[in-house]
């Protein structure tokens, strides 16, 4: 799962907006809003949170899981080299 942070995290290491990770994603604007102003986990219909995910991963926006391994702990997002 993504967090509504690690969203607007990614898109800000992306240097994009939200209309254009809708337009990247395949999903309305309104849907994306809706993403990053969830509390917490971003909770939706899971085929729309797949294309934004896989949007962000095509960008090569790596996401970081709460239990996975990082140096810092936490979850996060960081970019591909």
């Amino acid at each position: 799962m993504i967090t509504s942070q690690q969203l607007r995290a990614a898109r800000a290491l992306l240097g994009i907006d939200q209309k254009r990770l809708a337009a990247l994603a395949g999903v309305s604007l309104p849907t994306i809003q809706r993403m990053e102003t969830s509390d917490g986990q971003v909770r939706g219909v899971v085929e729309t949170l797949v294309k934004v995910i896989s949007a962000l991963e095509r960008e090569g926006i790596e996401l970081i899981g709460e239990n996975l391994p990082s140096p810092g702990g936490g979850r996060g997002v960081r970019l591909r080299q």
